[in-house]
């Protein structure tokens, strides 16, 4: 149903022409995420630049009951923030660093500030904000904590829930829950924060937080590493975790597939290694301490494990610019799938244990069921988080091959059931993985999750169709764009 001329006349008002969107080529860039599987469709977009501003425009939509879809830096990659119609409300004013807080270790920022500008301010501060991914310069904190995003930094500092201290929230009938406190213990009731942290948009809307910092660290080593196969990098990991602690900051896995795609489609990139392995890994140490340089830590980790006939062949950056060109290959990762033509991805996690036999066994079910299918299985392997990617055989028709989606889910998604791990690790659900939640979920959790909804959204204008699908079912998922 149209919005009626009161509601957009009333957000004009308060917000500004320029900031109440409704012309076609206005609204394209919100109707579709990065990966452009889904197109939207929206009424307008809002544009507040403040918290009372964007409490406003809840407050309206709401008595309207008119849905509202809030968006960051458009970059999720489940559609949580692909809009069904209503108001998109775009976060992207709200922009400003509030305050740094060094003694106490915090930072305070509004959602629409870019995760790169976070950690710059942290940085400028003496400081580190450890929540880094391969969007950081276009993806908005607001967006990183209502998916819970993970990254490459989970293993020593955990995922973004794990970095928070406080935030302010509009509710889904307009009211700001104030919870900006700096605070490290406070059980002073239920953790209101963490309900939101997650909820990609659907209980309310984050707005700002409080964000914990850290020292930042003053070297690290970064090594590239030829291992036999998965069970041996995770017999590399449990040594260099048991060795350097919290000083290990990153522990990533990639298939020799990866590689290859890798430095066929990225300019100036070299082998890191001489010959073929079987499993790659990507390590990183890092330190505070003046006594005790990263790069000499990691240098004779990596040559006591290839003593013991773990490793095969291992490089070291030599320097910081080296220390990124290795990370370079496992951030391109993701960009250069597009260039094998049609890629279908599962962001799932298992327990650590798990990992080798869940790669093994999800890499031949889905082998034999399509010939020719490239598997791409690469992430974050100390946490458990594993982008298992499929990439179309080589002349088959790119459609055709999405049109397997479904399919492919069924067969890894019961892979990750068997083993007692996640359909959705850092991604989250949005609107790709809903009915595979509703599929997979246990009954009970399914309806505690309905009952919340229900409670802090009781006319289910906030996001509707993510996530969690009403009982009974849903809109059906919107066509590909």
């Amino acid at each position: 149903m149209p919005p009626s001329p009161a509601l957009l006349a009333a957000l004009t008002d308060r917000l500004g022409a320029a900031h109440v969107l409704t012309a076609p080529e206005d609204l394209e860039p919100y109707l579709v995420e990065t990966r452009g599987l889904h197109r939207g469709r929206a009424l307008a977009v809002a544009r507040p630049a403040d918290t009372a501003e964007a409490a406003f425009v809840v407050a309206q939509c709401a008595a309207a009951r008119v849905p509202v879809v809030a968006q960051g830096g458009n970059t999720g990659l489940v559609g949580g923030g692909v809009p069904q119609g209503g108001i998109v409300l775009s976060l992207a004013r709200l922009a400003r660093v509030r305050a740094v807080d060094p003694t106490n270790a915090t930072i305070t920022v509004e959602a629409g500030v870019t995760l790169a500008d976070v950690q710059a301010a942290a940085d400028g501060a003496g400081m580190l904000f450890p929540l880094s991914l391969a969007s950081e310069g276009s993806c908005r904190i607001g967006g990183n904590l209502a998916t819970n995003a993970g990254g490459t930094a989970v293993l020593a500092y955990g995922n973004a829930r794990d970095l928070v201290l406080g935030l302010e929230v509009v509710l889904a009938d307009g009211r700001v829950w104030n919870g900006l406190k700096g605070l490290r213990k406070d059980n002073a009731g239920y953790d209101l924060k963490q309900l939101f942290v997650g909820s990609e948009g659907t209980l309310g809307i984050i707005t700002a937080a409080v964000l914990k910092l850290f020292p930042r660290p003053l070297s690290r080593g970064v090594g590239f590493v030829g291992l036999a196969d998965p069970a041996a990098a995770l017999a590399l990991f449990a040594r260099l975790r048991a060795r350097a602690g919290r000083d290990l900051t990153a522990f990533e896995v990639i298939p020799p597939f990866g590689l290859e795609i890798v430095l066929r489609h990225t300019p100036g990139a070299t082998p890191p290694l001489a010959g073929r392995h079987g499993t790659y890994a990507l390590v990183e140490f890092s330190s505070t301490r003046p006594d005790a340089p990263a790069t000499e830590a990691l240098e004779v980790a990596l040559a006591e494990a290839m003593e013991a006939g773990l490793v095969e062949d291992a490089t070291l950056g030599a320097s910081e610019a080296r220390n990124q060109a290795l990370w370079t290959l496992r951030e391109n990762l993701s960009e250069v799938q597009r260039r094998e033509g049609g890629s279908i991805k599962h962001d799932v996690s298992v327990p650590l244990s798990a990992l080798p036999e869940f790669l093994a066994t999800a890499t031949r079910a889905c082998e034999a069921a399509m010939p020719g299918l490239r598997v791409c299985a690469f992430g974050h392997f100390g946490d458990g988080n594993i982008h298992f990617n499929l990439s179309q055989p080589v002349g088959m028709d790119r459609a055709a091959f999405l049109g397997q989606w479904s399919r492919f889910n069924r067969i890894v998604h019961d892979v990750v059931e068997s083993l007692g791990g996640s359909i959705a690790a850092e991604h989250g659900v949005g609107l790709i993985k809903r009915d595979e939640l509703a599929h997979y979920a246990d009954p009970v959790a399914l309806d505690l999750m309905r009952r919340v909804k229900a409670a802090l959204d009781p006319h289910g204008t906030l996001n509707p169709g993510k996530v969690v699908a009403p009982e009974g079912g849903g809109p059906p998922a919107l066509p590909p764009a």
